[in-house]
C-alpha cells in the first residue's frame, strides 16, 4: 500500500501534492499489476469530525482531484461512468476507476473507524482480476464475514457494482434513498451511453489487504 500523509481533510491544501502522488502509483502499477496494491491518504486531521462532515470532505477531495485529472485531458476510465446517479459509477484518474473507502474517528461502523481521517483508493481492475481468476467470491465472503463479527451484523449499505452507484458507499455513512451526491461530474462527453459494460464486479467494504495476505 502507497501511504501519502496529508494535513486536513478538510481543507484543500495537499491537494496539489496528492494527485501527483497518485498518477505516480498508477503509473507504478500499470508497469506491474501485481494484486492487493491500494494507495492511501493519511490526513493529520482533524481528530473529531462527525459522519456527515467526513462525507462533505471525502467528495470535496475527490471533486479537487477529479478536476485535475479533466483539466489535465486524462480520460476517464471506459468500464465505468461518471454521474454518481448511475449504477455502473465510478470515480477515475488516470485513466483508471477507483473505489474509495473512506475511515475516520467518528465512523459508526467499527470496519470504518481508524484514529485519522484516511482515504484508501482501490482499482477496479484488481477485483475484475480477481473475478476472473475465481478468487472473488471467497476472498468478498470473508470480508463480510469479519466485518459482521465486528459489527454484528453486515453493513446495510453494501451493494454489488451495477445495482445501485458504489458513491453511497465511499464514505462509510448510512444514507436513504433520497440521498444525492454531491460530486459533479465532467459532463458533456456523452460516457454515460457509450462505456464499455463489462461483468458486474464490486469492491469490498474494506481497504485491500496488503500484498500476501
Amino acid at each position: 500500500m502507497k501511504i501519502v500523509v496529508a494535513r486536513d481533510i478538510t481543507s484543500g491544501w495537499d491537494d496539489m501534492r496528492i494527485y501527483p502522488a497518485l498518477l505516480a502509483f498508477i503509473a507504478r502499477y500499470k508497469s506491474s499489476p501485481d494484486l492487493f496494491q491500494s494507495f492511501a491518504v493519511v490526513f493529520e486531521g482533524p481528530d473529531r469530525i462527525s459522519e456527515e462532515a467526513f462525507e462533505a470532505s471525502l467528495w470535496a477531495r475527490a471533486q479537487s482531484l477529479s478536476d485535475k485529472d479533466s483539466w489535465l485531458g486524462q480520460p476517464y476510465d471506459e468500464t465505468v461512468v461518471d454521474d454518481p446517479d448511475n449504477p455502473h459509477f465510478s470515480l477515475s484518474f488516470g485513466g483508471e476507476a477507483f473505489f474509495v473507502v473512506g475511515l475516520h474517528p467518528g465512523a459508526s461502523r467499527p470496519a470504518r473507524r481508524f484514529g485519522s481521517p484516511v482515504m484508501v483508493f482501490n482499482l477496479h481492475a484488481q477485483f475484475e482480476r480477481l473475478r476472473a481468476e475465481g478468487r472473488y467470491e471467497k476472498l468478498r465472503a470473508s470480508i463480510l464475514q469479519r466485518d459482521e463479527a465486528l459489527a454484528g451484523s453486515v453493513n446495510p449499505m453494501l451493494a454489488r457494482h451495477g445495482e445501485s452507484s458504489e458513491a453511497r458507499q465511499y464514505s462509510g455513512r448510512q444514507v436513504g434513498a433520497d440521498w444525492r451526491c454531491p460530486f459533479n461530474p465532467r459532463g458533456g462527453d456523452g460516457r454515460d451511453a457509450t462505456f464499455r459494460h463489462q461483468e458486474a464486479v464490486h469492491p469490498f467494504d474494506l481497504p485491500l489487504p496488503p500484498n500476501g495476505a
